[in-house]
This record gives C-alpha cells, sequence and structure tokens, in this order.
C-alpha cells in the first residue's frame, strides 16, 4: 500500500459538561486503557461475582458505563490498529495476532501496521498535545520481526511497552509461590532501545509509574497530553503475586485469572487516585477505559453472552466501556449505564477529536463516526453505519464445529455468515443478546441485504499482494 499521511486541522472548539466553549489553550487531556483479554463481565461493576475490581467500579460510579460497545476484532493486534487509527484492520491487512514472520506470511498477513496509517496520536501530536504509549503494543516488532517501525513512529513522543513493540520495554520475571524466579520471552531484549526486566505481577504499575512521570513533565510544561496505558493483564499467563494470593497452578486458569484481575484493579487505583487528587488533572482529563477483545475461554467470562476470544459472536467482540471525566460527561449522566445505544472502537478516534476541538481534514480515511455526544452522556445515538467483522485466519475451528467468517450489526440486528455467504445466521440483539435464536429462516429478504453488505464490505478490504 502506497504510503499516505492523513491529517486533521485544529479548530479552537472545546465543550465541558454544562455545554460551555473551554478556551482552546486548555485542550482536554486524554488517557486511554485497553486492558487485554478481559471478558465483557469481568468487572464487578459488570456482573462479576467471584472478584472485586473496587478502583474500575469507582471511576464507573463516577462516570458512564457502556453495555453495547464493540472492538473490531475478536483478537488483539487488529483490535489496537481499528482503536488507534479509526479504521478497520482489514485496510492495513492485519488480522490476527501478529506474530513471526513465517507464520505472518502463512496467513497472508502484514508484519506490523503501515507507520503512514492515520492514527489519533498522530493528530493529537499535530494540534500540540504531547504523547505516549505505555503498554502493550503489538502491531509490530516481535518474535524474529526486528526491522518494524518504533512505536515513536506512530505519533508518539515517547514509548514503553512490552515484548511485542519496538522500543524501550519492561520484560517479565516469574515468581511462583516458592520464591522461584524465571523469566518470559527471553530474547524480546534487542525489539528495542533499552530493556528492565521486572514482576509480570508488577509491570502494570511500571506503565502506570511511566505514564504519570510523563504526565507530571507535560503537566508542569503547561501542554495537554494524550497517553496510552495498555497493560498486558490479564493475559495469560497468569502470574499474580503469589505472596497475596494462597494460589498454585494446581488451582486452575479461572482462580489465577481472578487473582491477577484484581491486582491489575489495585495497580489502577494508583493512576485514579493520582488524576483525581490533582484539581488541574481532574477537572480537564477524561479516562476512556475497554478491553480490547473478548475472554481466553476458562479464564475471564463475558456472561451470558456467546462466544470467546477469536469469535465473531458477542462475547468475542463486546467489550466493557467506561468513560470518566466529571468536567465532560453530562451530570445527570453521571454513575448512569447506557444499554440502549451502540458503538464501536473505530468510532473512538472521530469522537476524541472532537472532544479535543480538532476538525477532521478532507480525505481524511477514516471508518468512525463521531459518537461524542453519546460518550458523553448528552445524546442518546447509536452509530449510524453498520459495523462489519472479519474472522482472524487463523480462528476457523471451535469445539470442532466450524465458526463463521463474517459478520455485520445494523440496527439491532446481527448477521454472521461465511466468506461466500453460506450458513447464515441472524439475531435480534434488543430481544436476543445472547445470540439464541437463529431467525435466518424467517427473515429471507433481510438476510440476503445483509450478506450482500457484508460480503461486499470484505471484498473491498486489500488483500496482502495489493498492499506489496
Amino acid at each position: 500500500m502506497a504510503s499516505v499521511f492523513f491529517g486533521c486541522k485544529q479548530k479552537a472548539e472545546v465543550i465541558n459538561a454544562e455545554g460551555r466553549l473551554v478556551n482552546s489553550t486548555k485542550k482536554p487531556n486524554i488517557i486511554m486503557i485497553f486492558i487485554d483479554d478481559m471478558g465483557w463481565a469481568d468487572l464487578s461493576s459488570f456482573g462479576n461475582t467471584e472478584a472485586k475490581t473496587p478502583n474500575i467500579d469507582q471511576l464507573a460510579s463516577e462516570g458512564m458505563s457502556f453495555d453495547q460497545f464493540y472492538v473490531n476484532a475478536p483478537i488483539c493486534s487488529p483490535s489496537r490498529i481499528a482503536i488507534t487509527t479509526g479504521t478497520y484492520p482489514q485496510r492495513w491487512n492485519i488480522t490476527s495476532y501478529l506474530s513471526d514472520r513465517k507464520h505472518n506470511a502463512k496467513r497472508g498477513i502484514k508484519n506490523w501496521l503501515d507507520p503512514a496509517a492515520p492514527t489519533l496520536a498522530r493528530d493529537l501530536q499535530a494540534a500540540g498535545y504531547a504523547t505516549g504509549h505505555f503498554g502493550k503494543w503489538h502491531m509490530g516488532g516481535q518474535r524474529d520481526v526486528d526491522e518494524a517501525p518504533a512505536i515513536t513512529q506512530y505519533g508518539f513522543d515517547k514509548s514503553l511497552t512490552n515484548f511485542e513493540g519496538m522500543g524501550p520495554k519492561l520484560l517479565p520475571l516469574t515468581k511462583d509461590a516458592k520464591g522461584n524466579v524465571g523469566r518470559i520471552w527471553e530474547g524480546a531484549e534487542r525489539l528495542g532501545d533499552s530493556y528492565t526486566w521486572m514482576q509480570r505481577s508488577e509491570i502494570t504499575t511500571g506503565f502506570i509509574d511511566a505514564a504519570m512521570n510523563f504526565i507530571d513533565e507535560k503537566r508542569n510544561a503547561n501542554q495537554p497530553f494524550y497517553v496510552n496505558i495498555w497493560p498486558d493483564d490479564v493475559h495469560s499467563p497468569f502470574w499474580p503475586p503469589f505472596e497475596d494470593y494462597d494460589l498454585t497452578k494446581a488451582d486452575g486458569k479461572r482462580a489465577l485469572y481472578l487473582a491477577v484481575l484484581e491486582a491489575m484493579d489495585k495497580q489502577f487505583g494508583k493512576l485514579f487516585n493520582y488524576v483525581k487528587s490533582d484539581k488541574a488533572l481532574r477537572d480537564n482529563t477524561l479516562i476512556v477505559f475497554c478491553s480490547d477483545n473478548g475472554p481466553e475461554e476458562g479464564a475471564g467470562t463475558s456472561g451470558d453472552l456467546r462466544g470467546f476470544k477469536g469469535h465473531l459472536y458477542e462475547g468475542g467482540i463486546r467489550s466493557s466501556l467506561i468513560v470518566w471525566g466529571p468536567n465532560f460527561i453530562s451530570k445527570k449522566a453521571r454513575g448512569t449505564r447506557n444499554s440502549d445505544n451502540y458503538l464501536s472502537a473505530i468510532d473512538l478516534k472521530p469522537s476524541l477529536l472532537k472532544l479535543s476541538g480538532i476538525e477532521k481534514a478532507e480525505g481524511t480515511l477514516t471508518d468512525g463516526e463521531n459518537l461524542l455526544g453519546t460518550l458523553l452522556g448528552k445524546t442518546q445515538t447509536s452509530r449510524q453505519e453498520p459495523i462489519f467483522w472479519g474472522r482472524p485466519p487463523d480462528r476457523k475451528k471451535h469445539g470442532g464445529k466450524s465458526l463463521p467468517d463474517l459478520a455485520m450489526r445494523e440496527g439491532d440486528l446481527k448477521l454472521l455468515c461465511d466468506f461466500d455467504g453460506g450458513r447464515p445466521e441472524l439475531y435480534n440483539l434488543k430481544e436476543d443478546a445472547a445470540e439464541t435464536i437463529n431467525l435466518a429462516s424467517q427473515h429471507p429478504k433481510i438476510v440476503e441485504e445483509m450478506v450482500m453488505k457484508v460480503t461486499a464490505w470484505y471484498s473491498k478490504m486489500p488483500k496482502i499482494s495489493d498492499m506489496e
């Protein structure tokens, strides 16, 4: 694909919770938190009764929660590309997790995201924001792919990542209940400028501390900031702080997962308290919190929703979204839960640019829609265009059965089918969010129309041969 720069124009309009214009020199700070492999129902505020997440729950009680927020892929790398670019990951031919170059080639996917992709960070950076990425990247620079672009080439001033990204990194040590210390991902030291080994159970704190140092520096310089904090919790392997949990591997995946989830929540409490205790930060910061895809089977849960990580059913693509910002969210909406409107990760970029007073430049590549009013509780609007999904190429089978290749949501209806339109499934999500009653045979005309739309969308997406 030819490298093209997509930019934005700055416009001096920022609207606060009371609908007043805010001076453009006080542009809102943005913190984007993207959890790894957390299920839709894993937070206690979303129904988990087996573990407590009080710090994240308090964020929800002071902000807004969204029941019908979708990521744009059921697996990590393409989901991260969607939230980063505001475009479908199929446009960049990354449709599953990035691996070594032989495995990527076998699945027909690129080795890294094109650095010319239109990123939110680059648009904010061009408008005067300080930009930092702290946490998992997984959009290039992993295994034997060591010539991928540095994270800073995507619009970030500073980065600190894990073993799946190019740049300075924190690498995981492990410690079992007997105190034995080991290492994960030896060899990743070469994929960046510097590295620090630290306990897997503490790495989220490492990313949060680095982000807070960055925020302190930019706040003292009176510069607005956009910060990603993307921990690799609660992704397996699960290594909770065993000194706090009387667990061993024999206790099973679910028990270890819940311990890691609780430990992650405690670590995020430090960040939330830091923001809330500083009036300037509290009054001018928006926090967006969500997960990259559904849970690993046997670890997290999506409640009654069907499917897991890698699936196009609701359990694989719905994410628990929380938006916090006392000076931006409508007073009437604080502490509420939006169960009626649906939106997706590609809609966050245009929405956050609008919040920041940045006007999209003509010709900018985007698949997202501006739904800022919904995110701030000022309007009750869903995405207007359909949302489309494609199956990761290596996730066709589950439990011996073939999974659908494509999916789309339009209004309350969701269709799943194969690449050729075969084996259609149709669900009314308003009445059947668990996708238990296939209505395809009852509505052949609707199925025909939706199959035509989703297969046409997929056919327009570039394949790897088109991008060389």
